[in-house]
């Protein structure tokens, strides 16, 4: 199971949420099959979500992030609930493209960066938060950072890692958001951007064998804190055939009358966890008859 650790400092005056998403991540590659760069897009997306609805109050409150940045990967999707299980999906599921000069995977080739990250969060309100930013680099970690900062007015760092095996399978991924709270000290400001201009990349610091506390605390070496939870994460859908009923039902009876009146059976396919639901011409004309009763 992965991990997700909390921590405030002593003065109240910053918070860090930092979390091991490995099994997460290696889950949503084994259901999609993604290629190795939509496998880090991807998995630095929900990773992100993860901890962001994790930071959610109500118990029923979920976020969901939308990527669209141009690019040959389409849009990513990632939804999480309220203690950061989450679930993802891509357009494109498979995208080759080269490697980066540095022999690391090209996430923003993939990804894009002409386009918008959307934030979108069910709180229990009549309308659901709907947050947008244009993108600014595609790498998802920095789009975060700049949501933060221009949605939401909360000065922030967010950091992102997927390390992917030869064999396509997922070896580490992770993360961290720090965020300063109203009347943070300078003298804090200046020791987390100390630490963040020297700190190593996520998945050299999972590779080293840091654990999630182990990764906040090293982000925010030299300041005092205390710890306010943890919890385990896992990749999650919520999918169901009465959640497919009513999407169905969402298309119109016309359209369901012609599914009651064709001889092949409707195949519905979950895009987070690829579950089929399969309904008869009879079921169809079933749901039909109850929606109109």
């Amino acid at each position: 199971m992965g991990k997700i650790v909390r921590y405030i400092t002593v003065d109240g005056s910053a918070f860090i949420i930092a979390c091991d998403s490995t099994d997460m991540v290696y889950e949503m590659e084994q259901i999609h099959k993604t290629s190795a760069t939509v496998t880090a897009a991807l998995g630095r997306l929900i990773t992100a979500a993860s901890m962001m609805g994790d930071m959610l109050k109500g118990k029923e409150d979920s976020i969901t992030l939308r990527v669209n940045g141009g690019g040959p990967a389409g849009e990513l999707i990632a939804v999480s609930d309220s203690d950061g299980n989450a679930r993802a999906c891509a357009d494109n599921k498979i995208v080759e493209i080269p490697l980066k000069p540095n022999g690391k995977l090209d996430v923003s080739g993939a990804v894009g960066n002409n386009g918008q990250l959307y934030v979108i969060k069910d709180i229990g309100m009549k309308e659901p938060y709907i947050g947008q930013t244009p993108l600014v680099s595609g790498e998802i970690a920095e789009d975060i950072t700049n949501y933060f900062a221009f949605s939401e007015q909360t000065p922030s760092v967010c950091a992102l890692g997927v390390l992917v095996n030869a064999d396509l399978t997922v070896k580490h991924a992770g993360g961290f958001i720090i965020q300063l709270l109203p009347g943070c000290d300078e003298s804090v400001i200046d020791i987390i951007e100390k630490n963040i201009s020297t700190l190593p990349s996520v998945t050299s610091m999972l590779e080293d064998g840091i654990t999630a506390d182990e990764l906040a605390v090293k982000a925010m070496s030299g300041i005092e804190m205390d710890k306010l939870d943890e919890s385990e994460i896992s990749y999650k859908c919520n999918c169901s055939r009465e959640k497919v009923e009513n999407a169905l039902l969402s298309t119109g009876i016309d359209n369901l009358k012609d599914m009651a009146q064709s001889s092949e059976n409707t195949k519905v396919e979950c895009h987070f966890c690829n579950k089929e639901y399969v309904f008869t011409p009879d079921e169809i004309e079933t749901l039909i008859k109850n929606s109109l009763n």
